[in-house]
């Protein structure tokens, strides 16, 4: 008996230690399956921007950019006629009311036709900043348009059963409007009028839906602080101010030489903050100087 216990032994002890290796496996394997892993959440893209373009259609060049510039947008003059200050805009593309992705500067293409005046000068085909591409947003379905509209167009069940539930309540006896007193008629203020300086062959008249000249120079020096950078932004409102007093100056608008004046200490200031603005601070003494001549 003795002998066979120990012949014995050996094997319970393999079974044994068998069996603490697979239940050791069996919970470790348990162990791996009840702990999930942790998910990485994922955050959506945000959507970009929307720009509408602007009608710059049968507006002087110089006026045209200008509002592509203050709009976000980047554009290109394509044809034989090029961007000179005093031509036209004949058309555009994409057209007027088009709806695209701010893609950083989405280019539009202008079509000029020659204006009244000389091309004189360097033109202006390109915008001073590199254009992006245009991307159109009505051409791009969201899942978010689809979803609002299949929640318009099913009613839910629930609101129709209260609406049918719902009792009316007796209408209420209004009381009898008293008659509005007249309002007695103000004058409109007629705007002030601004004789221009000198008269120029069909130049157009000075808009008087907009501030003078002057004002428009006053504005742009307080603007110009000594802490606002020469950013993109900046740098379009400042051209496009510039361009504005410039254009109506050389037309003979109201106070043109005064507004001139303030203009060129700005782009003196602009020279000294950024490092840029002596090309424009050039072209306001020389047009200054023109006004002058036709002033005396």
């Amino acid at each position: 008996m003795a002998v066979y216990a120990r012949a014995l032994f050996p094997r319970v002890l393999v079974v044994t230690a068998v069996w603490i290796i697979a239940s050791g496996t069996i919970t470790f394997a348990a162990d791996r399956t009840l702990v999930p892993r942790a998910r990485v959440k994922t955050t959506p893209a945000a959507p970009k921007p929307i720009l509408i373009v602007p009608d710059v259609r049968s507006q002087t060049f110089v006026f045209a950019k200008g509002i592509l510039e203050d709009g976000g947008f980047a554009w290109h003059v394509a044809g034989a006629v090029h961007g000179f200050a005093t031509n036209r805009v004949v058309s555009q593309t994409p057209t007027p009311g088009t709806r695209v992705f701010d893609t950083g500067a989405p280019t539009i293409r202008l079509s000029l036709a020659r204006g009244q005046y000389g091309q004189d000068g360097t033109p202006e085909n390109m915008a001073p900043y590199p254009g992006t591409s245009i991307v159109l947003a009505d051409a791009v379905k969201t899942s978010a348009a689809k979803l609002a509209a299949k929640h318009a167009s099913a009613a839910p069940k629930a609101a129709k059963a209260r609406k049918a539930v719902k009792t009316r309540k007796p209408a209420r006896v209004r009381k009898a409007a008293k008659p509005a007193a007249k309002r007695a008629a103000r004058p409109r203020k007629h705007a002030a009028r601004r004789p221009a300086a000198f008269t120029v062959p069909g130049a157009p008249k000075e808009p008087m839906d907009e501030i003078s000249l002057p004002a428009r120079a006053r504005l742009l020096s307080a603007w110009l602080t000594p802490s606002r950078g020469p950013t993109a932004a900046n740098q379009r409102h400042w051209l496009y101010q510039h361009a504005w007093i410039v254009t109506g100056a050389r037309f003979g608008w109201w106070h043109g030489g005064a507004a001139l004046r303030i203009l060129i200490s700005v782009d003196r200031r602009v020279e000294a903050q950024w490092g840029i603005g002596g090309r424009s601070e050039s072209v306001a003494r020389s047009v200054l100087a023109a006004v002058e001549a036709r002033e005396r």
